[in-house]
């Protein structure tokens, strides 16, 4: 009986001891390229970086001449008077004689202007700037965008990848404990052991089974968190854990940070350039305004100048022709104010962003700083758990022969299980959590590619 019990123990053992095999499974990079190409947030980016390069052509317009036509056609009185209105869109200004009636003719005008500003001191190259600017940190915050959600999805991997490691052990776990239990049984049947010794172990066979339940609940926590990157169908293949869960990455290069490399660091960069763009262009609004202008138009009447109508379809053309061509200037003298007050506004934005891009930098100076003492003490622990893992085997076995020898109680085979579920989950998340260090560490560095060739070689 003895003898049957520890062969199943050992194999029990094995299996917890095992790893998966390898497999043709989603690799990390590819979860990567996924969530690349699916996740929404990037297209919201790449749409907004689409309507950022439409307001650069919206500014050039600028520089093209103002051309606007007019056609109009109207019956109604001419009567006109003499006084004053002050300027209003109610009452219309009439071209007629001096006369009261209620005799109403057709009118007719046709007519085309044409604006050109040849020079504005400026003005139209800085909205021009200030639009590249805008484009430029759209395009920065594509790329922020794109970089995050590689990020969150190789974060996403390796928590499935633990989830997973966790849930093989607590199977292993829960297969021992029901090998220990038929073994158990047998004995308190034929009166080799006390009921009580059957009791405890079934106790820790169902703590053993929950644990299983929790561990295959955060595998579906975590999977529906990787699915939300790579999609539903991606996200439940099976995940090529070989390379992570069996070796170590490389030790990470000591060249020092350089926080202005980081994707967070150039997008808030380029907001600060933007901010700088619009006070150049705020700057070059206080200036004369020059308009060359040509105008041709015609204009048609039923009426005579001694007030008499002419009937008919009369006024419907136009007869009477007028050209001309000029220059009008206007400058906004008490806008000056206003413009001050603009500009203050402005550069406040801009002593803001530049804070925020100083306070981006100390951030990732410190996450970077946090992430090698991560690093390090992970690899501490990883160089660790194989001993944790021989020594707690090693008190399994002695305290299942002490058992068998009904010279230790169950509770030190409990025991010893227990540390050896432990150091069976301590050694699978040790390697892991190296990587997920290593990880860290080149996210704040600013580009991940070095992980990801690692992790899928």
């Amino acid at each position: 009986m003895w003898c049957k019990f520890a062969a199943l123990l050992a194999a029990g053992l094995t299996l917890a001891a095992q790893t998966p095999p390898p497999s043709a499974g989603l690799t990390i990079s590819e979860a990567v390229a996924a969530a690349l190409r699916n996740y929404p947030s990037i297209q919201v980016s790449q749409e907004q970086m689409n309507a950022a390069a439409a307001g650069i052509r919206l500014a050039q317009t600028a520089y093209l001449p103002r051309v606007d036509t007019l056609a109009q056609f109207n019956r109604a009185t001419r009567n006109t008077y003499y006084g004053l209105l002050l300027p209003q869109t109610v009452i219309p200004g009439v071209d007629g004689v001096a006369s009261n009636n209620l005799g109403s003719v057709w009118d007719s005008g046709v007519g085309v202007l044409v604006s050109w500003q040849p020079f504005d001191f400026g003005l139209r190259s800085a909205n021009v700037a200030a639009a590249a600017a805008a484009r430029q940190y759209a395009r920065a915050t594509l790329e922020r965008t794109r970089y995050d959600v590689a990020v969150a999805a190789a974060d996403a991997f390796l928590t499935v990848l633990a989830a997973e490691r966790t849930e093989q052990a607590a199977q292993a776990t829960v297969s021992s404990w029901e090998i220990l239990e038929r073994s158990t049984h047998s004995l308190v049947a034929a009166q080799l052991r006390p009921g009580a010794d059957e009791a405890r172990v079934t106790a820790e066979l169902a703590v053993a089974r929950t644990m299983l339940a929790q561990a295959r609940q955060a595998v579906g926590v975590a999977r529906a968190t990787l699915a939300q990157f790579v999609g539903n169908d991606t996200a439940h293949r099976k995940l090529a854990s070989d390379k992570l869960t069996s070796t170590l990455p490389a030790a990470p290069p000591s060249a020092p940070l350089d926080p202005a490399a980081n994707p967070l660091s150039i997008e808030q960069n380029a907001a600060v350039a933007q901010q700088r763009s619009q006070l150049k262009s705020l700057q070059k609004t206080y200036y004369p305004q020059f308009l060359v202008q040509g105008l041709a138009s015609a204009r048609g009447t039923g009426m005579e100048t001694d007030g008499e109508r002419l009937g008919g379809a009369n006024g419907l053309a136009p007869t009477v022709q007028n050209y001309g061509i000029g220059l009008t200037v206007t400058f906004p003298v008490m806008d000056k104010f206003a413009i001050e007050d603009q500009e203050a506004q402005q550069q406040a934005r801009i002593r803001a962003a530049q804070a925020q891009s100083r306070l981006i930098a100390t951030q990732l100076e410190s996450r970077f700083n946090a992430a090698l003492a991560t690093l390090e003490g992970a690899r501490a622990v990883a160089a660790n758990t194989p001993t944790e893992v021989s020594s707690a085997e090693t008190a399994l076995k002695q305290a299942t022969a002490r058992y068998q020898s009904q010279l230790a109680p169950i509770d030190d085979v409990a025991q010893a299980e227990r540390l050896m579920v432990q150091a069976r989950i301590d050694d699978a998340l040790a390697r892991l959590s190296v990587w997920r260090a290593q990880l860290e560490i080149d996210t704040v560095r600013g580009d991940i590619q070095p992980f990801l060739a690692q992790a899928s070689q």
